[in-house]
Protein backbone atom coordinates (compact mmCIF):
# COMPACT_ATOMS: atom_id res chain seq x y z
CA UNK A 1 0.00 0.00 0.00
CA UNK A 2 2.44 2.60 1.02
CA UNK A 3 4.52 1.69 -2.31
CA UNK A 4 1.24 2.60 -3.97
CA UNK A 5 0.30 5.74 -2.92
CA UNK A 6 4.72 6.80 -3.30
CA UNK A 7 4.03 5.62 -7.43
CA UNK A 8 1.13 7.98 -7.44
CA UNK A 9 2.96 10.51 -5.57
CA UNK A 10 5.31 9.74 -8.30
CA UNK A 11 3.48 9.62 -11.25
CA UNK A 12 1.82 13.49 -9.77
CA UNK A 13 5.08 14.89 -9.49
CA UNK A 14 6.37 13.81 -13.24
CA UNK A 15 2.65 15.06 -14.83
CA UNK A 16 3.53 18.75 -12.78
CA UNK A 17 6.60 18.85 -14.16
CA UNK A 18 5.78 18.01 -17.62
CA UNK A 19 3.03 20.66 -17.55
CA UNK A 20 -0.14 18.66 -16.95
CA UNK A 21 -2.73 19.29 -14.46
CA UNK A 22 -6.49 18.40 -14.12
CA UNK A 23 -8.49 20.46 -16.37
CA UNK A 24 -9.89 24.16 -15.39
CA UNK A 25 -13.06 25.11 -14.35
CA UNK A 26 -15.95 25.52 -17.14
CA UNK A 27 -18.15 28.05 -17.09
CA UNK A 28 -22.02 27.68 -18.74
CA UNK A 29 -22.06 30.55 -20.92
CA UNK A 30 -25.93 31.33 -21.92
CA UNK A 31 -28.70 28.97 -22.60
CA UNK A 32 -31.58 30.45 -25.14
CA UNK A 33 -34.74 28.80 -26.84
CA UNK A 34 -36.04 30.33 -29.62
CA UNK A 35 -39.86 29.38 -29.60
CA UNK A 36 -40.27 28.01 -26.11
CA UNK A 37 -40.31 24.51 -27.42
CA UNK A 38 -37.03 23.43 -27.23
CA UNK A 39 -33.51 25.00 -26.47
CA UNK A 40 -29.61 24.88 -26.29
CA UNK A 41 -27.20 25.19 -23.97
CA UNK A 42 -23.41 26.59 -24.52
CA UNK A 43 -20.07 26.45 -22.38
CA UNK A 44 -16.59 27.60 -22.41
CA UNK A 45 -14.10 25.07 -21.31
CA UNK A 46 -11.60 25.66 -19.29
CA UNK A 47 -7.74 24.67 -19.48
CA UNK A 48 -7.33 21.40 -20.43
CA UNK A 49 -4.75 20.56 -18.27
CA UNK A 50 -2.20 19.50 -21.44
CA UNK A 51 -4.31 16.10 -21.99
CA UNK A 52 -7.15 15.60 -23.77
CA UNK A 53 -10.32 16.37 -21.87
CA UNK A 54 -13.84 15.39 -22.06
CA UNK A 55 -16.71 17.31 -21.38
CA UNK A 56 -20.19 16.37 -20.22
CA UNK A 57 -23.00 18.71 -19.60
CA UNK A 58 -25.54 16.94 -16.90
CA UNK A 59 -28.85 18.00 -15.78
CA UNK A 60 -32.01 17.56 -13.61
CA UNK A 61 -35.43 18.93 -12.97
CA UNK A 62 -36.24 20.87 -9.89
CA UNK A 63 -38.10 18.24 -7.45
CA UNK A 64 -36.78 15.36 -9.00
CA UNK A 65 -33.91 13.11 -8.06
CA UNK A 66 -32.78 11.80 -11.49
CA UNK A 67 -29.70 12.91 -13.08
CA UNK A 68 -30.09 13.17 -16.76
CA UNK A 69 -27.43 13.59 -19.84
CA UNK A 70 -27.46 15.83 -22.13
CA UNK A 71 -29.55 14.48 -25.32
CA UNK A 72 -27.96 15.73 -28.01
CA UNK A 73 -24.09 17.11 -27.84
CA UNK A 74 -24.06 17.61 -32.27
CA UNK A 75 -27.10 19.58 -33.51
CA UNK A 76 -26.31 22.89 -32.27
CA UNK A 77 -22.22 22.67 -33.00
CA UNK A 78 -19.26 21.92 -30.36
CA UNK A 79 -19.36 22.78 -26.34
CA UNK A 80 -23.16 22.82 -26.40
CA UNK A 81 -25.91 20.80 -25.77
CA UNK A 82 -29.33 20.78 -27.86
CA UNK A 83 -32.77 20.10 -26.24
CA UNK A 84 -34.94 18.81 -28.43
CA UNK A 85 -39.25 18.92 -27.88
CA UNK A 86 -38.94 15.56 -26.36
CA UNK A 87 -36.41 16.52 -23.36
CA UNK A 88 -38.56 20.36 -22.74
CA UNK A 89 -41.05 21.00 -20.46
CA UNK A 90 -41.79 25.19 -19.80
CA UNK A 91 -42.96 25.99 -16.04
CA UNK A 92 -39.87 23.50 -14.75
CA UNK A 93 -36.70 24.34 -13.45
CA UNK A 94 -33.64 23.01 -15.41
CA UNK A 95 -30.42 22.81 -13.11
CA UNK A 96 -27.99 22.38 -15.27
CA UNK A 97 -23.78 21.62 -14.96
CA UNK A 98 -20.99 21.04 -17.58
CA UNK A 99 -18.17 18.37 -16.14
CA UNK A 100 -14.54 18.45 -17.75
CA UNK A 101 -12.71 15.00 -17.11
CA UNK A 102 -8.75 14.29 -18.23
CA UNK A 103 -6.09 11.73 -16.68
CA UNK A 104 -5.60 14.51 -13.82
CA UNK A 105 -8.96 14.78 -12.30
CA UNK A 106 -12.15 16.75 -13.34
CA UNK A 107 -13.70 19.53 -12.39
CA UNK A 108 -17.42 21.09 -12.42
CA UNK A 109 -19.20 24.60 -13.69
CA UNK A 110 -21.13 26.64 -11.00
CA UNK A 111 -25.16 25.25 -11.84
CA UNK A 112 -27.21 27.09 -13.84
CA UNK A 113 -30.83 27.42 -12.61
CA UNK A 114 -32.90 27.70 -16.16
CA UNK A 115 -36.58 28.27 -16.81
CA UNK A 116 -37.49 27.98 -20.40
CA UNK A 117 -40.09 30.48 -20.54
CA UNK A 118 -37.45 33.17 -19.67
CA UNK A 119 -34.64 32.10 -21.90
CA UNK A 120 -36.58 32.75 -25.34
CA UNK A 121 -34.53 34.58 -27.67
CA UNK A 122 -36.60 34.96 -31.03
CA UNK A 123 -35.08 34.55 -34.64
CA UNK A 124 -35.27 38.00 -35.93
CA UNK A 125 -38.30 39.13 -37.91
CA UNK A 126 -38.52 38.56 -41.94
CA UNK A 127 -39.83 40.09 -44.41
CA UNK A 128 -38.48 43.39 -44.19
CA UNK A 129 -40.04 45.89 -47.00
CA UNK A 130 -39.18 49.62 -47.70
CA UNK A 131 -41.30 52.34 -49.53
CA UNK A 132 -41.54 55.82 -50.61
CA UNK A 133 -44.74 57.17 -50.20
CA UNK A 134 -46.58 60.58 -49.65
CA UNK A 135 -49.61 62.37 -48.21
CA UNK A 136 -52.04 64.11 -49.61
CA UNK A 137 -50.17 67.30 -48.68
CA UNK A 138 -47.63 66.18 -50.80
CA UNK A 139 -45.13 65.32 -47.24
CA UNK A 140 -43.11 62.60 -47.96
CA UNK A 141 -42.15 59.20 -45.64
CA UNK A 142 -40.42 56.22 -45.81
CA UNK A 143 -42.92 53.07 -45.13
CA UNK A 144 -41.29 50.16 -43.04
CA UNK A 145 -42.91 46.60 -42.87
CA UNK A 146 -41.97 43.08 -41.41
CA UNK A 147 -43.28 39.82 -40.72
CA UNK A 148 -42.74 38.03 -37.53
CA UNK A 149 -40.51 35.22 -37.07
CA UNK A 150 -41.28 31.91 -39.55
CA UNK A 151 -41.14 29.14 -36.17
CA UNK A 152 -43.13 32.05 -33.73
CA UNK A 153 -46.49 31.51 -32.75
CA UNK A 154 -47.78 34.78 -32.72
CA UNK A 155 -51.39 34.27 -34.13
CA UNK A 156 -52.56 31.93 -31.40
CA UNK A 157 -51.27 34.21 -28.66
CA UNK A 158 -48.36 32.03 -27.47
CA UNK A 159 -45.99 34.59 -27.87
CA UNK A 160 -46.69 38.50 -27.75
CA UNK A 161 -43.70 39.86 -29.60
CA UNK A 162 -42.62 43.75 -29.25
CA UNK A 163 -40.29 45.06 -32.03
CA UNK A 164 -37.76 47.97 -32.37
CA UNK A 165 -36.34 49.17 -35.89
CA UNK A 166 -33.36 51.03 -36.35
CA UNK A 167 -32.31 53.19 -39.55
CA UNK A 168 -29.35 55.65 -40.61
CA UNK A 169 -28.35 57.44 -43.61
CA UNK A 170 -25.41 56.85 -45.77
CA UNK A 171 -23.57 59.65 -44.35
CA UNK A 172 -24.54 58.99 -40.81
CA UNK A 173 -22.49 57.25 -38.11
CA UNK A 174 -24.78 56.20 -35.57
CA UNK A 175 -28.07 54.31 -36.15
CA UNK A 176 -31.44 56.10 -35.07
CA UNK A 177 -33.60 53.37 -32.81
CA UNK A 178 -37.47 53.28 -32.51
CA UNK A 179 -39.66 50.99 -30.97
CA UNK A 180 -42.95 50.03 -32.10
CA UNK A 181 -44.55 47.81 -29.83
CA UNK A 182 -46.81 44.81 -31.07
CA UNK A 183 -47.26 47.02 -34.50
CA UNK A 184 -45.46 45.45 -37.81
CA UNK A 185 -45.32 48.94 -39.69
CA UNK A 186 -43.86 52.07 -38.99
CA UNK A 187 -43.62 55.03 -40.51
CA UNK A 188 -40.32 57.61 -40.42
CA UNK A 189 -40.88 61.07 -41.53
CA UNK A 190 -37.87 64.09 -41.86
CA UNK A 191 -36.17 62.07 -44.23
CA UNK A 192 -33.21 63.37 -46.19
CA UNK A 193 -34.45 63.87 -50.58
CA UNK A 194 -31.13 61.64 -52.45
CA UNK A 195 -29.84 60.41 -49.68
CA UNK A 196 -29.70 56.27 -49.25
CA UNK A 197 -31.31 54.36 -46.26
CA UNK A 198 -30.62 51.29 -43.87
CA UNK A 199 -32.88 49.68 -41.96
CA UNK A 200 -32.91 46.89 -39.86
CA UNK A 201 -35.70 45.26 -37.36
CA UNK A 202 -35.52 42.81 -34.51
CA UNK A 203 -38.15 41.30 -31.81
CA UNK A 204 -38.66 40.06 -28.38
CA UNK A 205 -41.40 38.28 -26.35
CA UNK A 206 -42.92 39.26 -23.43
CA UNK A 207 -40.62 37.18 -21.22
CA UNK A 208 -36.93 36.73 -22.85
CA UNK A 209 -34.80 38.94 -24.88
CA UNK A 210 -34.13 40.40 -27.93
CA UNK A 211 -32.91 38.50 -31.10
CA UNK A 212 -29.98 39.81 -32.97
CA UNK A 213 -30.85 42.36 -35.58
CA UNK A 214 -31.71 40.57 -38.45
CA UNK A 215 -30.88 41.38 -42.60
CA UNK A 216 -30.01 45.19 -43.62
CA UNK A 217 -32.18 46.36 -46.44
CA UNK A 218 -31.99 49.76 -47.79
CA UNK A 219 -34.06 52.64 -49.56
CA UNK A 220 -32.69 55.50 -51.57
CA UNK A 221 -34.70 58.56 -51.25
CA UNK A 222 -35.79 60.90 -54.44
CA UNK A 223 -35.10 64.20 -55.10
CA UNK A 224 -38.21 64.83 -56.97
CA UNK A 225 -41.13 62.52 -55.81
CA UNK A 226 -44.37 61.97 -57.87
CA UNK A 227 -47.06 60.18 -56.52
CA UNK A 228 -48.23 58.11 -59.33
CA UNK A 229 -52.44 58.79 -58.70
CA UNK A 230 -54.29 56.66 -60.76
CA UNK A 231 -57.51 57.99 -59.73
CA UNK A 232 -56.63 61.34 -60.73
CA UNK A 233 -55.37 60.32 -64.17
CA UNK A 234 -58.86 58.53 -64.66
CA UNK A 235 -60.59 61.67 -63.89
CA UNK A 236 -58.29 63.86 -66.11
CA UNK A 237 -59.50 61.17 -68.75
CA UNK A 238 -63.40 61.75 -68.05
CA UNK A 239 -63.49 65.31 -68.20
CA UNK A 240 -61.42 65.28 -71.40
CA UNK A 241 -64.46 63.13 -73.17
CA UNK A 242 -67.14 65.03 -71.56
CA UNK A 243 -65.61 68.12 -73.07
CA UNK A 244 -65.09 66.94 -76.68
CA UNK A 245 -68.60 65.35 -76.65
CA UNK A 246 -70.35 68.74 -75.74
CA UNK A 247 -67.53 70.76 -78.63
CA UNK A 248 -69.16 67.74 -81.30
CA UNK A 249 -72.78 68.66 -79.91
CA UNK A 250 -72.24 72.31 -80.45
CA UNK A 251 -70.70 71.65 -84.14
CA UNK A 252 -73.38 69.30 -84.77
CA UNK A 253 -76.60 71.86 -84.00
CA UNK A 254 -78.62 72.36 -87.44
CA UNK A 255 -79.64 75.74 -88.29
CA UNK A 256 -78.09 77.65 -86.09
CA UNK A 257 -74.75 79.37 -85.77
CA UNK A 258 -71.71 79.08 -82.41
CA UNK A 259 -72.75 83.26 -82.28
CA UNK A 260 -76.26 82.32 -82.19
CA UNK A 261 -75.82 80.16 -79.20
CA UNK A 262 -73.41 82.61 -77.83
CA UNK A 263 -74.84 86.12 -78.75
CA UNK A 264 -78.83 85.62 -79.51
CA UNK A 265 -80.65 88.35 -81.09
CA UNK A 266 -81.80 90.96 -78.86
CA UNK A 267 -85.97 91.71 -79.34
CA UNK A 268 -86.88 95.34 -80.33
CA UNK A 269 -88.73 97.65 -77.49
CA UNK A 270 -92.34 96.89 -77.49
CA UNK A 271 -95.20 99.07 -75.67
CA UNK A 272 -98.25 97.71 -74.23
CA UNK A 273 -101.38 99.01 -75.39
CA UNK A 274 -99.80 100.67 -78.97
CA UNK A 275 -101.29 99.19 -82.22
CA UNK A 276 -98.62 99.43 -85.03
CA UNK A 277 -101.26 98.18 -87.30
CA UNK A 278 -103.27 102.04 -86.34
CA UNK A 279 -99.89 103.49 -88.10
CA UNK A 280 -100.23 101.54 -91.40
CA UNK A 281 -103.77 102.49 -91.62
CA UNK A 282 -102.32 106.52 -91.70
CA UNK A 283 -104.63 107.01 -88.82
CA UNK A 284 -101.99 108.07 -86.80
CA UNK A 285 -103.13 112.09 -87.53
CA UNK A 286 -106.16 111.35 -85.49
CA UNK A 287 -104.15 110.03 -82.17
CA UNK A 288 -104.26 113.02 -79.21
CA UNK A 289 -100.51 113.10 -78.59
CA UNK A 290 -98.31 115.47 -77.65
CA UNK A 291 -95.75 116.71 -80.03
CA UNK A 292 -93.27 115.07 -77.67
CA UNK A 293 -94.63 111.57 -77.29
CA UNK A 294 -95.50 111.61 -81.16
CA UNK A 295 -91.95 111.88 -81.73
CA UNK A 296 -91.10 109.23 -79.22
CA UNK A 297 -93.41 107.06 -80.89
CA UNK A 298 -92.31 107.28 -84.05
CA UNK A 299 -88.40 106.75 -82.87
CA UNK A 300 -88.92 103.60 -81.17
CA UNK A 301 -91.60 101.88 -83.31
CA UNK A 302 -91.63 102.96 -86.38
CA UNK A 303 -88.80 101.62 -89.02
CA UNK A 304 -86.97 104.66 -91.15
CA UNK A 305 -88.54 104.42 -93.97
CA UNK A 306 -92.38 104.41 -92.63
CA UNK A 307 -92.42 107.53 -90.86
CA UNK A 308 -90.27 109.49 -93.77
CA UNK A 309 -93.02 109.25 -96.08
CA UNK A 310 -95.64 109.24 -93.64
CA UNK A 311 -97.93 112.97 -93.74
CA UNK A 312 -97.42 114.66 -90.43
CA UNK A 313 -99.89 117.73 -89.92
CA UNK A 314 -98.19 121.13 -88.28
CA UNK A 315 -98.95 121.07 -84.81
CA UNK A 316 -97.76 117.70 -84.28
CA UNK A 317 -93.97 118.16 -84.30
Amino acid sequence: MPSALAFIFLFLNISLLNGQSPPGKPEIHKCRSPDKETFTCWWNPGTDGGLPTNYSLTYSKEGEKTTHECPDYKTSGPNSCFFSKQYTSIWKIYIITVNATNQMGSSASDPLYVDVTYIVEPEPPRNLTLEVKQLKDKKMYLWIKWSPPTITDVKTGWFTMEYEIRLKSEEADEWETHFTGQQTHFKVFDLYPGQKYFVQTRCKPDHGYWSRWGQENSIEIPNDFTLKNTTVWIIVAILSAVICLIMVWAVALKGYSMMTCIFPPVPGPKIKGFDTHLLESRYFNSLPLSPHETKVLLDCSLPKPLWEDFPLSPYSI
